[in-house]
């Protein structure tokens, strides 16, 4: 029953965001209010401290929820909530980053100052933010297979589907990557996937000059690529060009 209501409630909450992205400013000003406790939370996670009101970490997850508004697509997959926490955690991560790298232009050698222990003193500071510039990408990474893996549920696929089910050869995996290629830049068929859960596979087999069987052999390798290309992943979609170049 909790399950039910869960769902009900995200399908309430995606039709205020369709009627916000149509004009109704009075709904997008209760949303972010009635929100706020969730944009705190999803902050606090990143910064690993509370985060009041009046925190600058705050205001970038506020302006981050208006942004997820804006670009919300259903038609992309996923909930509007795991989308918005998605997008929240990834500009509070530039923040941190654009903050560390100016913690680190002000390291400089002081006049008087003993040059080698200077000159340690920077080196350690450096590899200081080198690592935690490695410790904020891992983060990024992890969010976005968090939320890839949940819209990937929703097409009854998870990763070991893909790790048994993945195109052996590199020509057999550059064809379905370019099938989903092309399904992604066709908005009818890309809609029939999301919202059916289903490939358009009669007209994907005359557009792409590959056979049906082929198709339905690799249906889910091509979904898991078309859902990254239509979707917000900037690490996944390097996997992609990894194909395309390799």
């Amino acid at each position: 029953m909790f399950g039910t209501l869960l769902k009900k409630r995200e399908r309430t909450l995606e039709r205020t965001v369709a009627e916000i992205q149509q004009g109704n400013e009075a709904l997008r000003n209760d949303l972010i209010q009635q929100y706020k406790p969730f944009i705190a939370k999803t902050a606090s996670s990143v910064c690993k401290r509370f985060i009041r009101e009046e925190d600058d970490e705050a205001s970038i997850g506020l302006i981050a929820f208006n942004e997820a508004i804006e670009k919300y697509a259903p038609h992309k997959g996923g909930s509007f909530l795991s989308f918005a926490e998605l997008l929240i955690k990834r500009r509070l991560i530039d923040y941190i980053r654009k903050e560390a790298r100016m913690r680190e232009s002000v390291w400089h050698v002081e006049d008087g100052e003993d040059s080698e222990q200077a000159a340690q003193t920077y080196l350690d500071a450096k590899l200081s933010v080198d690592e935690f510039y490695k410790q904020i990408e891992q983060q990024q990474r992890r969010e976005e297979i968090i939320h890839y893996r949940q819209v990937l549920k929703q097409f009854g696929i998870d990763f070991r589907d893909l790790v048994e089910q993945s195109p052996k050869h590199k020509d057999a995996r550059l064809n379905a990557v370019r099938v989903a290629q092309l399904l992604v830049e066709n908005e009818e068929w890309l809609a029939l996937l999301f919202q059916k859960k289903q490939l358009p596979i009669k007209q994907l087999e005359t557009m792409a000059s590959v056979s049906r069987k082929t198709i339905e052999r690799n249906r889910k390798y091509i979904i898991a690529v078309a859902v990254i290309l239509a979707g917000d992943y900037l690490y996944l979609k390097d996997y992609i060009k990894g194909v395309l170049s390799s």
